[in-house]
């Protein structure tokens, strides 16, 4: 009884500080967009060049290898950068996230992935693509589950090699970027074609995967 009374407040304080963090996150960039009217803090990011680049990308590749959502970094860049450059270091931050992930999985081994993902979420996954392979994890991907904690279950499934780990993280990515885009150019630019076709886009995305979890096709 007092196992299971300690647990549970280890996981209350756990999952406590991470909604602080993601409430601090949130609070940030809306800080920033909102001081930022004028992009001033844009064009001074700007003129850092390929240094601002670099420490972008890396900066959202740290981002996906935790729980903390990514969706309010890529609005950043897409303010600072532009829709085209924005998704595009997104996109290339995301990526190396997912190597990066696919050496700390194989490295550390399962033990320590499972101090990350609980017990259930590693059983389904690993269930769907041992079932399927390669074409499970691509679905999976779509799926409603957090892109990093796929990423750590597949990294340590040894049948899962790192070119198709790699190119269903990049390839599973780009729909839902680009949605996002387009939602941020039409309520940027009060283009409202734009926002209908991205926010159309991502119910799509978030369709298909709910779709493929509540059908249990793969």
């Amino acid at each position: 009884m007092k196992l299971a009374k300690s647990q549970g407040k280890s996981t209350l304080k756990k999952y406590g500080w991470m909604g602080l963090i993601i409430t601090a996150f949130i609070l940030f960039v809306v800080g920033f967009l909102y001081f930022d009217r004028r992009n001033q803090i844009s064009a001074m990011i700007q003129g850092l060049g390929g240094f601002g680049i670099a420490v972008a990308v890396l900066l959202m590749a740290g981002l996906c290898m935790t729980p903390i959502p990514s969706e309010g970094i890529v609005v950043l860049y897409l303010k600072i950068y532009g829709v085209i450059w924005g998704t595009t270091i997104a996109w290339v931050g995301a990526s190396l996230s997912s190597l990066v992930i696919f050496v700390v999985a194989r490295y550390y081994g399962q033990g320590f992935i499972q101090r990350l993902v609980t017990p259930e979420r590693f059983k389904q996954i690993d269930d769907w693509v041992k079932r399927k392979g390669t074409l499970g994890l691509f679905i999976v991907r779509l799926l409603p589950i957090p892109a990093f904690a796929v990423n750590y279950v597949a990294g340590v499934i040894p049948s899962i090699r790192l070119w198709p780990y790699l190119w269903t993280a990049a390839l599973s990515i780009i729909p839902y970027y680009v949605a996002t885009a387009l939602v941020f150019l039409g309520v940027a630019r009060e283009i409202w074609t734009w926002l209908i076709i991205g926010g159309l886009g991502l119910i799509a995305f978030w369709g298909v995967g709910f779709a493929f979890n509540r059908r249990r096709i793969i």
